[in-house]
């Protein structure tokens, strides 16, 4: 594909003189190569979203933190945690 529009395929016009069938022939060759182009065209164009889309899905993991799942207790819970702890300590039983 890349070869027909560097030789210029695209740009080639029939003169008035070339043989109908040949220049319906280079007018089929073309437009398959402007189909084909576009198609290309597309192809790269999803496969650049993909990617950019993969880039940002990354960076959006990679960015949250690992929270960690300890929760605080209450104070008030908390406080009588730490008195049944010191009674656990001074009957001598870990």
């Amino acid at each position: 594909m890349d070869r027909a529009i560097e030789s210029g395929l695209m740009a080639f016009q029939p003169c008035p003189s070339c043989e109908p069938r040949l220049a319906e022939a280079i007018a089929a060759a073309q437009g398959k190569l402007a189909l084909a182009w576009a198609a290309r065209e597309r192809y790269l164009a999803r496969q650049a979203r993909l990617a950019r889309r993969s880039a940002q899905r990354t960076a959006r993991r990679s960015a949250v933190p690992l929270v960690e799942t300890k929760t605080a207790l209450p104070p008030a819970a908390a406080e009588v945690l730490a008195r049944a702890k010191a009674r656990a300590v001074q009957r001598g039983s870990p």
